[in-house]
């Protein structure tokens, strides 16, 4: 299925780094995803998308965030690395793409956007036509139109507009974003059960309003692993080595950089966590670590990182030996997680959420 990667920095970084360059960027992982074994859809073909925002407000372009998607191969487009080499953002959020719901249309493209708000998805809602009508039905006129595609998450990001006190408003706390996130869960889930759908859904979900960023590692589960999601933190982001071989470094406590992502943009050899990942899979601890499954990660305007615990009745406790034995197949059937699974280590509490300063 999908990848995604998300970028916030306290200095606008060129596209290129994130898109292009890296040896294994989100373009290469269109046709080179190594957390992935997805015999179904072995590459991302099926169009991609890029969002960012201007480093300096300009009040006749207005703060809505710059968009740019296709339909073709995101390897194969040469006007994207064009692009690439010439634009720089603080924020950018990009997407590549293999259709399991929807049609291939620009407007099946993510992320999709609603004023200051950019939403991407990576996973799939289960069984979505059976609860298609209730959704729609809960969602006002503006919300309902906002929709130009026909795929589950673009539906998704509907509702997570719905959720909103004012989805037009000019600004949005961090707080705000979590809630609607939690509430936009609670919801589809609600219309699972109401329609009696027994499959789990995958609900990677992000969102953006150029300031906040809220993402989800996530599935309506106790027993499965969700889709694989990482984050990574520190002061520069660069290539060490020629072909495109980056590494993050953390030269002080600042995080001027964090990144989140499918998979991690970099893999070195060598490195501790080769046996935990899969034998042809290496990834540096000190570069990426796992989000855990179901909780949510928020980025707040200050670059604080927070990992939050999403509790609901699918919601497994670190302390309880059940949440290390989520089983794998049903998100590596899906194309979504390597079927053996990925550890890295995470230093926090158990039940308490991660504070990065």
């Amino acid at each position: 299925m999908c990848r995604f990667v998300i970028y916030k920095g306290t200095s606008p970084v060129q596209l290129s780094h994130l898109l292009t360059r890296p040896c294994h960027s989100i373009i290469n992982q269109a046709f080179d995803s190594r957390l992935r074994i997805d015999r179904r859809r072995p590459i991302n073909g099926d169009g991609f998308g890029v969002g960012w925002y201007d480093s300096v407000f300009d009040e006749e372009l207005g703060s809505q965030p710059c968009i740019f998607t296709s339909v073709t191969p995101a390897w194969n487009n040469i006007n994207l690395t064009r692009l690439a080499e010439k634009i720089k953002s603080p924020l950018v959020f990009g997407h590549v793409r293999a259709t399991t719901a929807g049609s291939l249309s620009l407007d099946n493209c993510h992320p999709f956007v609603y004023g200051k708000l950019m939403f991407m998805h990576n996973g799939g809602i289960a069984d979505f036509p059976l609860i298609k009508r209730n959704l729609q039905a809960g969602l006002s006129d503006e919300v309902f139109n906002v929709v130009q595609g026909n795929t589950d998450s673009e539906w998704a990001f509907a509702l997570f507009l719905s959720k909103l006190p004012e989805p037009n408003a000019r600004s949005f706390t961090s707080n705000t974003l979590k809630q609607a996130m939690l509430e936009t869960i609670s919801s589809l889930n609600r219309f699972a059960e109401d329609a009696h759908i027994i499959e789990p859904s995958l609900m990677n979900f992000c969102v953006t309003d150029g300031e906040s960023v809220v993402a989800t590692r996530y599935i309506s589960s106790r027993q499965d692993e969700a889709a694989s999601l990482w984050y990574s933190s520190g002061t520069t982001f660069s290539e060490y080595a020629k072909g495109g071989h980056y590494k993050m470094s953390k030269a002080d406590k600042r995080e001027n950089i964090i990144m989140i992502a499918s998979e991690p943009l970099t893999f070195e050899k060598g490195d501790c966590l080769q046996v935990a990942l899969c034998p042809f899979l290496t990834s540096s601890s000190a570069d990426w670590m796992e989000i855990r499954t179901n909780h949510m990660v928020v980025i707040t305007p200050k670059m604080n990182l927070l990992q939050i615990p999403i509790v609901d009745k699918f919601y497994v406790p670190p302390s309880d030996p059940a949440a290390l034995n989520r089983g794998t197949d049903f998100a590596a059937a899906k194309g979504l997680l390597s079927p053996r699974r990925a550890l890295a280590p995470v230093h926090t509490p158990d039940n308490t959420p991660m504070i990065s300063v």
